[in-house]
């Protein structure tokens, strides 16, 4: 490990929140897997948000023409 990085996990040691540097480096892994687990739910659901808005018959380019036409604004 790069000493900066030693010296960082020395340091959340030192702070008494973690009783060694194993101790938080289990926790820094149990919060990636809960993130991780947040983001595949999060994802899942916007998939499923999309299919059930149903399908569109347009092509995609005619769909962005569409957009950028109702959001630009006006020459003055």
């Amino acid at each position: 490990m790069p000493p900066a990085l030693h010296n960082w996990v020395e340091a959340q040691v030192a702070q008494g929140r973690y009783s060694d540097a194993g101790d938080y480096l289990r926790d820094l892994v149990r919060r990636d897997q809960d993130t991780a687990r947040e983001d595949r739910a999060w994802l899942r659901a916007m998939i499923a948000e999309g299919l059930a808005s149903g399908m569109l018959d347009e092509e995609p380019e005619a769909i962005i023409e569409q957009i950028i036409a109702e959001n630009s604004v006006p020459d003055a």
